[in-house]
């Protein structure tokens, strides 16, 4: 105890240490880092021994956020104790200051200081952050030779955690196999490591043995194997799992609860997946993006929309994935109108810069037609990665720019990138659409100058479509016959280019090798039967559809979609059961007039039904696309936008010649998205020169 004289007055400060452990305790619990720094200067005046209290004021100053107060005093420390070691590397841990906390556990092995299982925990996580692997192997050594490897399942699992996030799942194996007393913990942190790496096979087989040990899992060993068995489908593992969850009390649990939904949404259950969403009382931002997401991907796009509605609703602030997953709803709909909307979100929330909001809205604007707004939207990026480079090149294939796809793909390397698979199949993509012949056989071929490329059955797809359209068949034949497993897709894209040259030989050929494959392909008899059809070999025609019936094919009806005022409107041919189907034949009748004048003649090639030619001509009229731009022209009249319309299947030539007729005869751009490509249509013409 000291006396100091004020005004001859004698006061006695109790300078205990109580006195000042109280003072950082008010200090810690009012969050004053002022109070903290009088503290210290009031133990540096008074000779109080620095030793003693010193680790008391570290803690204080961590606890309020002082890290540079912290640091100082922890450096002027004469002697330091382990857990001020400890304390100072969590802290820049958790602050995500991986080397400074490094740094510091270094000069700790210098001073002779053996850390203990809260320094490994802490240390091991950073090694594998900073992705330094020789030094963790060394401290892993430093840890068994101090004997807390197997003692300690707090270090085996921060261990386990660390060889996991290096992709060692052998090496994460062994130290688990070796800790003496598991717990969930480190099984956890093992599946979750199998299922980073993508070996969710094995992260059900260790949730499997970790049962068999009579472990009760936690919410997040089930939000890590709800994942898993997603990525396998295993869908009855994932029930029973599912049961095993609401069994253990996890059923409200927000973490597992959305992994579920997540599942259930991989094993295409979108209506289990809404299910479980309607029990989470409050969804996050986390929930809400794996619900949008998953719908987008499951074919539930305006589903997707109305819920992302409903959480922008709640205040729920969406993130960069949440608009990745709407994005996608609307470019799969090729909903313009909705997707400029979510643009301006993006904006709005800062995050027009960030690569997967990027490459969406990229994503959307080529799927619109609008390669102009792709094209800014690429150049606006502030990080200019592979996957953006991907998606704009794709852009440009799919609206037959096929020059603008090459003079980006050879801007890649003065960008300092290089093309992966995804890359070279756009290109060719594009080369494909815009009739590129030798430009697309050169890129072919300096794919194998890639030595970390392999050519995939896509790549060879595109170079056998890309020669037999351009009736190179004998030339397309033998680039298949390179591959070493060929599947149906690659013979039926060379029997589509059969189709369109009429060549009966090669196509029935073709028919032999898929039937090697399988006895029951779909769309290899439809497309020899429309050959047929096209030949007027009305017998054989006769025949492939008695072989569609006994196998019980079903065709899929050629379907048309319009985005009018936010409401997707869908059409099919010869289909009149739309509430405006009045109003679309009168607006049909008068654009079939108009056309005529401008020399439209029905090209009744395309109807491949034995009928008179007056009955094949009527039935080209009601063609789904020509019922979709008529229903748009009526409802748009007077406006001057384009008219964008989506199709599943190929565009056929009478409604390709049709359309343009009809762009010139109405004045307006009509922009086409069929199974393939995009036609923009303007004035009489197409983008794609007749070339599709």
């Amino acid at each position: 105890m000291q006396k100091r004289c004020l005004n001859n007055n004698v006061v006695i400060f109790p300078y205990t240490y109580n006195f000042f452990t109280s003072l950082i305790r008010h200090s810690i619990d009012t969050k004053s880092s002022l109070t903290l720094q009088i503290t210290q200067t009031l133990i540096l005046k008074s000779g109080f021994p620095i030793l003693t209290i010193g680790t008391k004021l570290l803690d204080g100053f961590l606890k309020c956020g002082c890290i540079v107060h912290a640091r100082n005093l922890f450096d002027e420390l004469p002697h330091k104790h382990i857990v001020a070691w400890n304390s100072i590397i969590a802290e820049y841990m958790r602050r995500k200051r991986y080397k400074q906390g490094l740094e510091i556990y270094r000069n700790m092995i210098s001073d002779g200081v053996y850390p203990d299982e809260y320094t490994f925990s802490s240390v091991f996580k950073a090694f594998s952050h900073v992705g330094n692997q020789r030094e963790g192997w060394r401290a892993h050594g430093l840890s068994v030779v101090l004997g807390l490897e197997v003692s300690n399942v707090f270090v085996g699992s921060a261990l386990v955690d660390m060889y996991s996030k290096f992709g060692k799942m052998r090496d994460a194996r062994l130290v688990a196999e070796r800790v003496e007393d598991k717990d969930v913990v480190l099984y956890t942190t093992l599946i979750v490591g199998y299922s980073q790496c993508g070996e969710d096979g094995q992260a059900l087989r260790v949730f499997g043995e970790m049962i068999g040990e009579g472990i009760q899992a936690n919410e997040y060993t089930f939000a890590s194997v709800f994942i898993s068995c997603g990525n396998v489908d295993e869908i009855r593992t994932g029930e029973l799992i599912h049961g095993l969850s609401i069994k253990s009390g996890f059923e409200s649990a927000v973490n597992s609860q959305t992994s579920l939904l997540t599942m259930y949404s991989r094993f295409r259950n979108v209506d289990g997946s809404l299910r479980i969403f309607k029990d989470i009382a409050n969804p996050n931002q986390v929930t809400w993006t794996a619900l949008i997401v998953g719908l987008a991907q499951n074919g539930k796009e305006e589903v997707a929309l109305t819920k992302f509605r409903q959480m922008i609703r709640d205040s729920v602030i969406p993130n960069s994935f949440t608009l990745s997953g709407v994005l996608r709803a609307c470019s799969s709909l090729a909903m313009l109108e909705e997707g400029n909307q979510v643009h301006t979100i993006i904006i709005k929330f800062g995050l027009n810069t960030d690569r997967y909001s990027g490459a969406a809205l990229i994503d959307l604007y080529g799927k619109c037609g609008s390669t102009e707004m792709a094209r800014l939207v690429f150049e606006s990026l502030s990080e200019i990665d592979v996957i953006s480079i991907n998606t704009m090149i794709y852009c440009y294939a799919q609206n037959g720019f096929g020059h603008e796809a090459i003079e980006l793909f050879n801007r890649i390397k003065s960008l300092g990138l290089y093309p992966n698979d995804v890359t070279f199949l756009s290109v060719l993509l594009a080369c494909n659409n815009a009739g590129l012949v030798e430009e697309g056989c050169k890129y072919f071929s300096s794919i194998k100058d890639h030595h970390n490329i392999e050519l995939t059955n896509e790549h060879y797809a595109c170079m056998v479509d890309l020669l037999g359209r351009c009736g190179r068949l004998e030339e397309a034949e033998d680039i298949l016959k390179q591959v070493k497993y060929p599947d149906i897709v690659l013979w039926r894209t060379l029997l589509s280019s059969c189709r369109k040259h009429g060549n009966v030989d090669m196509a029935e050929r073709i028919l032999t090798k898929v039937q090697e494959l399988t006895s029951c392909d779909e769309g290899t008899h439809i497309l020899l039967s429309n050959l047929y059809a096209s030949k007027g070999k009305w017998s054989q025609v006769v025949k492939m559809k008695s072989s569609i019936r006994e196998m019980a094919f079903k065709k899929n009806p050629a379907m048309s979609w319009v985005d009018v005022d936010r409401e997707v409107h869908t059409f099919m041919a010869g289909d009149w059961s739309h509430p405006n189907s009045a109003e679309i034949l009168e607006t049909l009748e008068i654009l079939i007039e108009k056309v005529r004048n401008l020399g439209y003649i029905p090209d009744t090639t395309f109807v491949l039904q034995d009928l008179d030619e007056e009955r094949k001509a009527k039935s080209l009229y009601y063609h789904s696309e020509k019922l979709a731009i008529a229903f748009s022209l009526w409802k748009t009249n007077g406006k001057p936008t384009p008219i964008r319309i989506l199709k599943n299947l190929r565009v056929c030539g009478d409604c390709h010649n049709w359309i343009k007729l009809v762009s010139k005869a109405v004045g307006r751009g009509i922009i086409v998205r069929d199974a393939k490509r995009f036609h923009h249509f303007k004035n009489g013409s197409c983008s794609c020169g007749d070339y599709w």
